[in-house]
């Protein structure tokens, strides 16, 4: 297993978190996603924790809840022994109160939290999305005080755009409060839009970087096909399929990911999720599991050393296009300053 801090906390963490998601029995869309019991639950904890993970997140509104009290009594009397990271915002009931990130939610939700894992406090609380009903000022106010009761040891956002958060972390600065230190993010091979404006924010401000969905919702694993889109009955992308990518390029990213791992000995979601821990400002990747196998697998990626021209392929196979201004700004860099200075400009500016 590798670690590192959280951002520039002083925080450790294993560096494959284990998601709780998968916990729980889910309806609709979730059902091919929440479907394992607490049994199981106990059993691929004390796994992922034998194979080194010290690090589980989860979220207020996994399974309605379920999610969250399985973690609690799977971890038991190991909890102590490990970070436990969780997220508010979404609905968990019928009022118009029971949602968002108002102060009344806010300290409502960890209240819930804490009962559902059977813990006093927690460590990484992370607000799970964006609220255009409340101001960032209170939400973060609200947060503050949580860590002042004890609650929470740490903040952060999940799903924020990097202005909002940039915003929210002058407010924390401005104040002196507990600044954000980790940002739960989707980050994958097909799905790089991070790269644009969230992870130059976080290696600028000291955030780590908790990457979700790093299969992109199990493409990566390589069992999805053209042939069989949807993979077999059962699978995930056959009731979850969330995430927006060109599907197309993906079969490509699937096949060289395949080479790859045939070279050094990986399965696709080993080299999927080794490239992601080279990544600047990645402090963990979550990994979810539904059987032992799987989870075995996606440990395994720890382990994973890619070398160089594995990682150029793998960035040229997936380089996402620059939006506006980024690409301004890369063509009108200054090339002869940055040669002089020895530093090899990405895009080569125009002359």
């Amino acid at each position: 297993m590798q670690y590192a801090r959280l951002g520039d906390s002083g925080l450790i963490v294993s560096r494959l978190a284990f998601g709780a998601m998968t916990f729980g029995s889910g309806t609709g869309p979730f059902a091919s996603v929440s479907k394992v019991g607490q049994s199981g639950a106990n059993d691929l904890v004390a796994r992922a924790i034998d194979g080194g993970v010290t690090f589980f997140n989860s979220a207020d509104v996994y399974a309605g809840g379920d999610s969250e009290r399985m973690l609690g009594k799977a971890l038991g009397s190991r909890r102590k022994e490990v970070v436990v990271a969780t997220k508010l915002g979404n609905r968990m009931g019928p009022a118009l109160v029971d949602s968002g990130l108002s102060r009344r939610h806010v300290l409502a939700a960890v209240d819930g939290s804490l009962e559902r894992l059977g813990t006093d406090y927690i460590d990484v609380y992370l607000v799970h999305k964006v609220d255009a009903l409340t101001p960032v000022e209170e939400t973060i106010e609200a947060l503050e005080d949580v860590v002042r009761a004890g609650k929470a040891r740490y903040v952060g956002f999940s799903n924020w755009p990097a202005w909002m958060a940039a915003k929210a972390l002058g407010i924390q600065r401005a104040n002196r409060w507990s600044q954000f230190r980790g940002a739960e993010m989707y980050y994958s091979l097909v799905g790089r839009d991070l790269e644009h404006d969230v992870v130059p924010f976080c290696l600028d401000a000291g955030v780590g970087v908790m990457v979700w969905s790093p299969l992109a919702g199990g493409f990566l694993s390589g069992k999805y096909t053209r042939a069989k889109p949807k993979g077999e009955s059962g699978d995930r992308l056959g009731g979850f399929d969330f995430l927006p990518y060109d599907r197309e390029r993906g079969y490509a990213v699937v096949d060289l990911l395949r080479s790859i791992g045939e070279k050094r000995g990986a399965s696709p979601p080993q080299v999927a999720i080794a490239w992601l821990l080279t990544r600047p400002a990645v402090s963990a990747v979550l990994v979810g599991a539904s059987s032992p196998a799987q989870l075995q697998d996606n440990l395994g990626a720890a382990d994973v050393k890619l070398a160089p021209e594995d990682l150029e392929q793998l960035d040229a196979a997936t380089k996402p296009a620059l939006p506006y201004p980024q690409w301004f700004t890369a063509r009108v860099a200054d090339g002869k300053a940055h040669a002089a200075l020895g530093i090899t400009l990405a895009t080569p500016p125009v002359r």
